[in-house]
């Protein structure tokens, strides 16, 4: 068992962004008036308040004591402004990320609670490696790379993926809720023997005290969101607010977080509902025995035209030889 990280820098930026945006409100000061007094640009205040740029500890005293706030909390935040400037441990891989997907790990390291819906791809937190060569190896763009260089991306985006299952072995693991659309499960990805060890990962899974897994089944039919995976990520300390993740089309992560100006769009309440509403046509009791029909129906003996290996074409490359 690992030991539990302390939170993400990520999630230290949130907090002093909504605490600096509530000491000014409590001071009933406009960001206007802060720049003036502070002699900065608008712009530095917004920067400031939106996590943009990192604030210095001199200026985060002056600013706070324009607030009015007490020497207590003062240092607090200076403590909380400390470790919001310190380096993720994603940070190793700012070379095949994204700064939404750095984002999005460090959400995911930090939470209590995460609730992931996926109506193609085996979630990342369940993937075996051999499964997550594939997935990443099928997705990752190839006319503008060199093999060397799509190899050396792919086995460091897959090395990525292990890393974040580390947290599945903490001594306080998160609560974890997964849906999955059967679809999921019913596409070969790779060949039988790794689609095999696959469901047997998850079925696996599955048994975990702190993991709830459920299956929508095909014979349900649509469903709200159908096309949309997302995550949905609460914390222990209820002064941080749920995130939302959605994956739109483009492979981009997108975050959703509660605000007044989102209140009646995408926020986390919303998809916290479409959640919900899903678990109720998707009962974790069949999981096992969904998951147990998908493994019996991978047996070679049920398929005996089945490759060990499916071949993906290389666009632009020679196209591939019809089976005899």
């Amino acid at each position: 068992m690992t030991p539990d990280p302390s939170p993400d820098p990520t999630i230290h930026r949130r907090r002093l962004r909504n605490e600096l945006r509530r000491a000014r409100e409590a001071a009933d000061k406009s960001q206007r008036e802060v720049a003036t007094a502070m002699d900065w640009s608008i712009s530095k205040v917004i920067r400031i308040e939106t996590s943009a740029v990192n604030i210095s500890t001199n200026d985060l005293r002056a600013l706070l004591n324009f607030y009015d706030v007490g020497h207590d909390r003062i240092e607090t935040l200076v403590g909380v402004a400390k470790a919001a400037r310190e380096a993720p441990k994603w940070s190793l891989y700012r070379d095949v990320a994204t700064p939404e997907y750095i984002s999005f790990l460090g959400y995911e390291s930090s939470a209590a609670i995460i609730r992931n819906f996926e109506p193609l791809l085996v979630p990342g937190l369940q993937q075996t490696e051999e499964n997550a060569r594939e997935v990443v190896d099928a997705i990752e763009e190839r006319t503008l790379r060199t093999e060397n260089t799509l190899e050396t991306r792919v086995d460091a985006l897959v090395d990525l993926r292990m890393q974040r299952q580390e947290l599945l072995a903490r001594e306080n693991p998160p609560e974890l809720h997964f849906i999955i659309d059967e679809a999921v499960i019913r596409r070969l990805v790779g060949g039988p023997d790794i689609m095999r060890g696959q469901l047997r990962r998850m079925r696996e899974l599955a048994e975990a005290p702190n993991i709830t897994m459920r299956i929508v089944p095909f014979t349900y039919g649509i469903y709200q969101r159908l096309r949309v995976p997302y995550v949905l990520f609460e914390f222990a300390d209820p002064e941080d607010e749920d995130v939302l993740f959605i994956e739109n089309p483009l492979g981009d992560l997108i975050i959703r977080e509660n605000s007044p100006e989102e209140r009646d769009r995408v926020t986390p309440v919303n998809y916290l509902g479409f959640f919900w509403d899903i678990e109720q046509v998707a009962p974790r009791q069949r999981t096992p025995e969904i998951l147990d029909d998908a493994i019996r129906q991978l047996a070679r003996s049920s398929h005996p035209q089945l490759p060990d290996k499916v071949e993906r074409p290389v666009p632009g490359g020679t196209p591939a030889a019809a089976p005899d």
